[in-house]
């Protein structure tokens, strides 16, 4: 039955999805304005520390002003889901000891995500990660949980890294080899260094965008300083079992009609390490022209015939092919996010399967210096002034103690850093009392004894 089908059945059975969410920012907006108009799914609940933030999301997002209540306690929230409201309330946990079958972690923050993520599978809860900061930093111990107590942990639908592996999985059951996946993206050279302060002349906003106030300047750098691509690359590969090459992202500008020219092996005539693995390419050219073609928000999929065979069908269905004719590409020009995310919401709930998650330790974001740094500054993690991410083998990482990028915020410098060096735990004081930092390290004592 499709979800559709499953969904509706669920209004006949009055039955809904019981769903909370916790971040009301732009992407749990954008959900809020499909959630209301979906049949079989019931907003429980919204967590945000600024309820009037949370009120204005959803008023912008559709919801009449009398549909809303507030409420601090788990009773409140079940008596308002009864009545058809949706309560917000600054107290996530309250929210997850309600009564619901999904959480949506939207908030952005690893140390939020993960333990919000930990204390809902522990309820009960299916988890939507939206955060996939948190799922690259602990992703594993994350899916292991979801496991314990057999429920659902999954990356977002709408976001690139779940639509990513949808299509992953395509090829796959398919019968094709995946020979290198991932996301269209601006990029410059130079971006590496932007920060909040110079985000938007790099993304060429207009004074009128500016002036609205709307756009998290901190949220949008990390995605100009290619860290939000390092992490979304993260969570691909381990997700989907590539491993990425040891030189990291590269931002290669390639158009839709160049994918399978030049994502392929340089064995093959192409530009990667070796088949199997993530890369980001750029919309437009190192001296700013546009790249013909290009993929800036989409996502992709190379991938080979497994022989002559089909190396021939490709040829008489029209793929756009290399010039060898083996390798092709499929690839969706866009991407929705929170407009999208309800595909999560109703594969978890209803077919208890995860819209991607983490399979195996593949890769990781280590952090490096965006200027040269000494003793006593204080790093302000992703899209800040003081670090970007890199994408890095996990076996690198782990056994070189690189700094994740989940653990840089606020963290301390103990000795001079030049720019663009990677930093490792031995540069940094951390708040080691933090839960996410407690269940990394489980996590890389574990990969270094047992690999």
């Amino acid at each position: 039955m499709s979800l559709y089908s499953s969904l509706q059945q669920r209004v006949a059975e009055d039955r809904p999805i019981r769903i909370g969410l916790i971040g009301a920012g732009k992407f749990g907006t954008m959900f809020l304005a499909q959630a209301r108009l979906t049949p079989g799914m019931q907003l429980v609940g919204i967590a945000e520390l600024d309820l009037e933030k949370a009120r204005k999301s959803c008023m912008m997002a559709g919801w009449p002003q009398d549909a809303l209540i507030n409420g601090n306690s788990a009773s409140a929230i079940n008596d308002g889901a009864r009545s058809k409201k949706v309560t917000l309330t600054e107290d996530s946990s309250q929210l997850i000891d309600s009564d619901l079958d999904v959480i949506l972690e939207v908030t952005g923050i690893p140390e939020a995500g993960a333990l919000h993520a930990w204390k809902a599978l522990q309820s009960g809860k299916h988890v939507i990660m939206v955060t996939v900061e948190a799922d690259a930093l602990l992703g594993k111990a994350l899916a292991e949980q979801a496991e314990k107590y057999g429920l659902v942990y999954s990356l977002a639908y709408g976001d690139q890294p779940a639509l990513i592996c949808e299509q992953i999985d395509w090829a796959r059951t398919a019968g094709l080899e995946v020979v290198c996946a991932g996301k269209g993206t601006h990029y410059q050279p130079a971006f590496h260094y932007s920060t909040p302060d110079t985000v938007w002349k790099n993304f060429g906003f207009s004074e009128e965008r500016i002036a609205t106030g709307i756009d998290n300047a901190k949220m949008f750098n990390s995605f100009l300083d290619g860290t939000k691509s390092a992490v979304e690359m993260c969570a691909v590969a381990n997700a989907a079992n590539l491993i990425p090459q040891k030189r990291g992202l590269q931002f290669l500008p390639v158009g839709i009609n160049e994918l399978a020219d030049k994502l392929k092996p340089v064995s093959a005539g192409g530009t990667l390490e070796h088949s199997g693995t993530v890369e980001v390419i750029a919309g437009a050219n190192r001296d700013g022209t546009p790249v013909k073609g290009e993929l800036q928000h989409g996502v992709y999929v190379v991938f080979k015939a497994p022989g002559s065979y089909t190396k021939r069908c490709f040829s008489e269905y029209g793929l756009h092919t290399d010039s060898s004719g083996e390798y092709s590409a499929l690839y969706r020009p866009f991407h929705l996010i929170g407009i999208e995310l309800g595909i999560s919401v109703a594969s978890a709930a209803i077919r208890g399967e995860p819209t991607g998650s983490f399979k195996s330790l593949q890769a990781d974001v280590a952090s490096v210096a965006k200027k040269d740094l000494k003793p006593g500054d204080i790093l302000d993690g992703e899209g800040g002034y003081t670090v970007y991410g890199r994408l890095a083998q996990t076996k690198e990482s782990i056994n070189m103690d690189y700094l994740p990028m989940g653990l840089a915020s606020k963290a301390k410098i103990l000795r001079p850093i030049a720019r663009d060096s990677i930093l490792t735990y031995k540069d940094v004081e951390i708040d080691e009392t933090l839960f996410s930092f407690k269940l990394r390290r489980q996590i890389e004592e574990n990969f270094k004894n047992h690999g």
